[in-house]
C-alpha cells in the first residue's frame, strides 16, 4: 500500500515539515518500507512471512536552525493467504508389520 502524511498544526490546519521524513519498518523481513524522494509518502510491501511490523515516520517540526522531532507509527499485520498448494509433509518410515 502507499502511505503519505500530511502534517497538520495544533489546530488541524496543514503544516510543514523540515528537511525530509524518514521511514522505517521494525521488521524488514515481515513488511519492507520504500520512501518518496520527498518523504511525503511511502511504498510499504509485505515480504511473505505471517507476522506484525511496526513502521515509523520521523520529520523536524521545526522550520528554523533547532529541531523538534515529531513521530508517528503504525502497525502492519501481515496474515496468511488462501492455499495456493497441497504441501506435503512425509512421516518417518516404518517397518512393515508382518
Amino acid at each position: 500500500a502507499n502511505v503519505s502524511i500530511a502534517p497538520k498544526s495544533k489546530a488541524g490546519n496543514p503544516a510543514q515539515v523540515d528537511g525530509v521524513p524518514t521511514w522505517e519498518s521494525s521488521d524488514p523481513s515481515v513488511v519492507a518500507v520504500t520512501a518518496a524522494e520527498d518523504g511525503l509518502s511511502a511504498n510499504v510491501v509485505a515480504q511473505g512471512p505471517v507476522g506484525v511490523a511496526v513502521v515509523t515516520v520521523r520529520a523536524d517540526a521545526d522550520l528554523g536552525d533547532g529541531v523538534s522531532p515529531l513521530e508517528g507509527s503504525f502497525n502492519v499485520s501481515v496474515e496468511g493467504g488462501v492455499a495456493a498448494n497441497l504441501g506435503f509433509e512425509l512421516g518417518t518410515p516404518t517397518e512393515k508389520p508382518e
